[in-house]
């Protein structure tokens, strides 16, 4: 544990991270899930799951249910189509974002369809409260409109128009970073913040990450992201 004027930073490294490989899908896990269990890693904030994802051609997750959970899915390479009990059906690929809300329950599958690996993060966020009507939706988000900044992708305020909603205290942001460049994200005292550079390595406040390590951060004013490689950066600001 990293401790600086505006944070206190946890480093996960990628290699330190809950592993499964079922062939079809191999997975690495920032948080408890499935037989990976670490008392130390149940959730930061309201995050509970950050899987990191590759999922092999032709495979993926058949029909299963889900309920008061607030599922986020960020596409790094490849694409993945949706299917869900909701009648939706839909493909986001490469840099795109679909959201669902699980509510009081839905049944979704998951397929890379696609002739080449599909790499994705998949992010588990608590709802505001149990129940309420399920959903789903999908947008593109152009990394051109990400350059030198952190965009808000998915959130739970009202006030973050563009962004695909979530019901849940939070928002996921990403950006992409040219080497030797800098950003600053601003958080209020008692936030929690959840980093991981999906591409290249980067420095939060003087500290060292590599490509798909972790940032817990439990922070409260701003931190900077510096880009040692070019850099894409996904990051999660929860209560």
């Amino acid at each position: 544990m990293t401790t600086t004027s505006a944070s206190r930073i946890e480093r996960r490294p990628f290699a330190s991270l809950g592993h499964a490989d079922h062939g079809w899908l191999n997975a690495r896990h920032h948080f408890s899930f499935a037989d990976y269990y670490d008392e130390d890693r149940m959730h930061w904030g309201a995050i509970r799951v950050w899987n990191d994802d590759e999922i092999g051609p032709r495979s993926g997750f058949p029909p299963h249910p889900h309920s008061d959970m607030e599922i986020i899915t960020y596409v790094r390479t490849g694409a993945i189509t949706h299917q869900d009990s909701l009648g939706n059906k839909g493909r986001t690929g490469a840099g795109d974002v679909q959201v669902m809300s699980a509510g009081t329950g839905i049944r979704h599958a998951e397929y890379n369809l696609e002739d080449e690996t599909t790499t994705l993060f998949q992010i588990w966020i608590m709802p505001r409260s149990r129940g309420g009507q399920p959903s789903w939706g999908a947008k593109p988000f152009p990394k051109g409109d990400r350059a030198g900044k952190l965009v808000v992708l998915a959130s739970g305020d009202d006030a973050d128009k563009e962004a695909l909603r979530i019901r849940a205290d939070a928002r996921l942001l990403g950006g992409t970073i040219k080497a030797g460049t800098s950003v600053t994200y601003d958080s209020a005292p008692g936030r929690h913040l959840y980093l991981v550079p999906a591409t290249g390595r980067i420095e939060i406040d003087g500290e060292r990450f590599d490509a798909r390590d972790g940032a817990a951060i439990d922070s409260g004013g701003p931190i900077t992201i510096t880009a040692l490689e070019d850099a894409e950066i996904v990051l999660v600001d929860s209560i």
